[in-house]
């Protein structure tokens, strides 16, 4: 079976060394891409059903489930080689700064509801395709940005290089090349 750790070792050595340089990063990108088709599926669902007259809400709620799962595989996967505080420190944090990113990627759909009335002669296809642009692309990404600012700033503030996990941040000096090691 295919581990992270081996495929990170079939890649390239430039590469690598790039992969396990910014492997928080790639980890913490991979976990957003999968919370993000559980809040799409969640909202999509709420907004066809249920909260269809609602889309803010529908977007808070997808947002929280989206948040809870978050959490769960930052601190196990993205994360894990961090530390320096109490879990229920640590988690208070997370699911603050997260609960002001939810309210973040919230905040162009609720300004084109609320100030522009940009929902108010739309209907079908592009009613749909406003909602997602921006409470999915813009919204997302305002969230996105300021979610890893702060994990790592608040949340998980402490790397530990020689934690337990794979792509270990400090590669050994068989992983480097002779100008890295100061040889050439």
């Amino acid at each position: 079976m295919l581990t992270i750790d081996k495929a990170v070792a079939m890649l390239p050595g430039p590469v690598r060394r790039l992969v396990i340089k910014h492997n928080e990063l790639i980890k913490f990108a991979i976990v957003g891409g999968t919370t993000f088709v559980v809040d799409t599926v969640i909202y999509y669902s709420l907004i066809f059903t249920v909260l269809e007259p609602k889309p803010v809400v529908a977007r808070v709620i997808s947002g929280v489930i989206a948040t809870i799962l978050s959490y769960i595989l930052n601190r196990e996967w993205a994360f894990k080689n961090r530390g320096g505080r109490e879990r229920h420190h640590e988690a208070l944090l997370f699911f603050g700064i997260s609960g002001i990113a939810v309210l973040l990627t919230a905040a162009p759909l609720w300004a084109a509801n609320n100030v522009f009335d940009m929902r108010e002669n739309l209907e079908g296809l592009d009613l749909v395709i406003l909602d997602f642009v921006l409470a999915f692309i813009i919204g997302n990404l305002i969230g996105m940005g300021f979610r890893f600012w702060a994990l790592r700033r608040f949340a998980f503030p402490e790397e530990d290089p020689e934690g337990p996990g794979s792509t270990d941040v400090r590669p050994t000096p068989e992983e480097l090349t002779d100008e890295e090691l100061g040889h050439a």
